[in-house]
């Protein structure tokens, strides 16, 4: 089918508006490939420290031969259940490059942290800025110039970004994408999400809690909501860099091993010494990343990406910003309904036919553009297929071309709404983000008088003394990038879930993040300009009337701020502990949620 015309409107305007530079990424790029393997530019004493430690064989390779050298960066950590599966497969990738006539080396690790971990505690305050640290190590690992390919191990929330980030800094590099599955299905999220308003309205104990956290995230792999890893999974999947198909492929299988000895095979054939050149720079051009943005919108997927995905694009040269989200969300349609945007989880997501159905019915209503690169060849229609082990071998054959649930899947002629599941909010305000597609029909307009905060412990607090039980929208402030890092804030998920059920109308207002896990409450997120920004939020009282409108797009202090001050916090108390005093540089650097809340690049703010 001919793609929308409303699609390539905003791909036209993205490719006008990012002219000058995406030609100067591709120049530089461009430069790098025309210089050949670079392996080739080494001294005898560079190639002989970088292949010091390799087999003998592997050794001899890379001395006296042109064959690809794969570069494998991985976030494997033990502690982090997405990740302690990655911890067997560089040994996979080496052996299959080293049967395949190639080599493999592990470049480097790069750190991954947990926001379930450290969610309302003081880690959090790193978890934004450890994207473009993770770019930045990942860089470290490929700088020393031995590689032909890179195979990248990550699949959490600020990991994929950030290694997306890397990948194209070296875009002259093949590059695949590796995750590691999703974890077996365990406590039914409704089950779970009761659990924890129980608690937060004191009829629940904390062991009862723990011991529903414990049977909801209970295994090594990926956590099976919706959230901004499995979003991760959706878009690497849609612009082309995993191998289709594998996403929500489960750990410790046999299909999950052949994939991962694939990739390295894929890899090589991609290289300068393969069949079929390709590099990732090429790749993700201005089409895959408005096919990422359409793939979060039909799937409902985390808030995280609206700022990911513009610091992803600049790494590539490409100018996107939230207009191109909301013109993007008013059409598309929402294909999905998995938790928190509905009951069902990855596994049942990926049962019904997953992201090759989501993909297929998005082509045939000519929503995405299928005149891309993959890592199987030109075309999305290769992201169509799905793997299967045939008398113990890899074979790919066609996804679902109908749905196998449809309270999970729908076709793009038969969805769940008519809009993508994110939404653009502005006005007095400025501007904010709202995942819609989590928030009831009731719920989509909410006006109430204002309890202004600046800290998620002191919204708890007055939830428990009572001082909430009203209709009303929670302001939290000094939450933003400059403040203390932009922390996900899920801790007022349950309290705030425990007033709506008993008929207030509740909705929060912050400039911080809630992602991923995102719920039933209208939560307008990512405020820009933030309080340390002197943004209007600043100057809101305990009182002001706010209208949150998800319908029409606006949110509105009704009160006159002109003559407002604003309000003076010191967010000292979150600079130091706990890591955050190495941070303080970053801080003043990164630039605002809708520039793509970097460090990286020093006009961000322009």
């Amino acid at each position: 089918m001919n793609l929308d015309p409303r699609i390539k409107d905003i791909t036209d305007r993205i490719i006008k508006r990012s002219v000058p530079t995406r030609a100067a990424y591709l120049a530089r790029i461009d430069q790098a490939i025309s210089e050949g393997p670079q392996r080739g530019a080494l001294s005898c004493g560079n190639l002989a420290h970088g292949a010091a430690a390799c087999g003998s064989e592997d050794k001899h390779t890379l001395a006296t031969t042109d064959a690809a050298n794969i570069g494998i960066i991985s976030a494997y950590n033990d502690m982090l259940s997405a990740h302690q599966p990655l911890q067997d497969y560089p040994a996979l990738i080496k052996q299959a490059a080293h049967d395949a006539g190639g080599v493999a080396q592990f470049a480097g690790g790069v750190p991954a942290m947990c926001d379930g971990v450290t969610q309302g505690q003081p880690g959090m305050d790193l978890s934004l800025m450890s994207r473009d640290i993770i770019a930045q190590s990942a860089a470290i690992g490929l700088s020393h110039n031995m590689f032909d390919a890179a195979i990248m191990l990550g699949v959490c929330d600020k990991i994929v970004p950030g290694l997306v980030i890397a990948a194209l800094s070296f875009g002259h590099l093949p590059v695949i994408f590796m995750p590691a599955g999703p974890m077996p299905s365990g406590l039914a999220n409704k089950e779970k999400a009761a659990v924890r308003e129980a608690y937060a309205a004191g009829n629940a104990t904390r062991d009862e809690l723990l011991a529903a956290e414990q049977a909801s995230y209970h295994s090594a792999g990926t956590c099976t909501f919706y959230g901004t890893a499995n979003t991760n999974q959706m878009l690497m999947e849609v612009m082309g860099l995993h191998l289709p198909g594998s996403s929500f492929v489960a750990p410790g299988t046999q299909l999950r091993e052949a994939l991962v000895k694939f990739a390295a095979t894929q890899a090589l054939t991609l290289t300068h010494a393969g069949n079929s050149y390709t590099p990732v720079g090429h790749m993700l051009d201005e089409r895959a990343f408005v096919n990422g943005m359409v793939g979060l919108h039909a799937t409902g997927g985390s808030t995280n990406l609206t700022i990911h995905l513009i610091a992803m694009a600049r790494a590539a040269g490409i100018i996107i910003d939230w207009d191109d989200m909301s013109a993007l969300s008013d059409c598309v349609p929402l294909l999905a309904r998995v938790y928190p945007n509905g009951l069902a989880d990855v596994n049942h997501f990926a049962a019904a036919g997953g992201i090759p159905f989501i993909i297929r019915t998005l082509l045939d209503a000519g929503l995405m553009h299928e005149d891309v690169k993959t890592l199987m060849g030109d075309g999305l229609h290769h992201q169509c297929k799905e793997p299967a082990l045939q008398n113990g071998a890899l074979v790919w054959r066609d996804g679902a071309s109908q749905s196998g649930d449809r309270d999970v899947v729908r076709p793009a002629n038969d969805p769940f709404a008519p809009t993508g599941g994110l939404k653009l909010l502005s006005g007095s305000l400025g501007r904010a983000i709202i995942k819609a597609s989590a928030v009831g029909a009731d719920h989509q307009i909410i006006e109430a008088p204002a309890k202004v905060f600046a800290s998620q412990d002191a919204v708890q607090q007055a939830f428990a003394a009572g001082e909430l039980h009203q209709d009303v929208i929670v302001v939290l402030r000094f939450q933003g990038p400059r403040a203390n890092g932009m922390p996900e804030l899920h801790k007022l998920t349950p309290p705030l879930g425990v007033l709506q059920s008993l008929g207030y109308k509740v909705a929060l207002v912050t400039d911080g993040r809630m992602s991923g896990a995102s719920g039933k409450v209208p939560a307008a997120i990512h405020l820009v300009p933030e309080a340390c920004d002197n943004g209007p939020i600043g100057q809101i009282e305990d009182g002001d009337i706010i209208r949150l409108d998800a319908t029409t797009g606006t949110l509105t202090c009704l009160s006159d701020l002109s003559n407002r001050p604003h309000a003076i916090h010191d967010p000292s108390d979150a600079h130091e502990g706990m890591g955050r005093d190495l941070f303080g540089a970053a801080r003043h650097m990164i630039g605002p949620a809708d520039k793509g809340g970097s460090i990286l690049w020093e006009h961000v703010n322009d």
